[in-house]
């Protein structure tokens, strides 16, 4: 009979122990209790998620929103967390994992590889539609020239004037002086 150790002995038995009562109630990790005496005070509950909505790389349908979720988020997490939280209307979620890059290099030549994050794909219920909001909008040209694009040609024309040759110089690169 092999007992997995030389000469046969089997080795320590370990005892079941119990911590002291303080500690076992310390690695308890209820932050409100189930019932208050007196009535429970209202709270905020704030989930441990963190999503962010992201402007899509490709043209998606209006019905369609995308999100950068955690990796631990699963897709009912997601539509609980829009619906309950946000009152958003969701048909259905789909997701991906988004490899990270890993081409960087550090200055020990080792690759540097950045996360994995996940996707979600949202299709809203029918009738709703979203539209990214264009949060720099481009400024338009006035008509007239500002003072800056005056500026700006004047400067221009003097780049000009030097860079064209001297009719005085006969011929003579302007690297060799005269």
């Amino acid at each position: 009979m092999f007992s997995g150790f030389p000469g046969g002995h089997r080795g320590a038995v370990l005892h079941h122990f119990a911590l002291p009562k303080l500690k076992q109630e310390a690695l308890h990790f209820s932050w409100y209790p189930l019932y208050q005496l007196g009535g429970p005070q209202l709270r905020v509950f704030r989930t441990n998620f963190f999503i962010q909505l992201v402007r899509p790389g490709v043209a998606q349908p209006e019905d369609t929103v995308q999100f950068r979720i955690p990796m631990e988020m699963t897709r009912v997490d997601l539509r609980n967390y829009l619906e309950g939280i946000y009152n958003v209307p969701v048909a259905a979620v789909r997701t991906r994992v988004q490899h990270g890059s890993n081409k960087r290099r550090d200055h020990r030549n080792v690759r540097i590889k950045k996360p994995d994050y996940k996707v979600a794909y949202v299709q809203l219920a029918h009738g709703q539609t979203f539209t990214f909001p264009d949060l720099f909008p481009e400024k338009d040209e006035s008509p007239e020239g500002s003072a800056a694009d005056d500026l700006y040609s004047m400067l221009e024309e003097e780049r000009q004037q030097r860079q064209s040759s001297d009719p005085r110089r006969g011929g003579v690169p302007s690297w060799f002086g005269l």
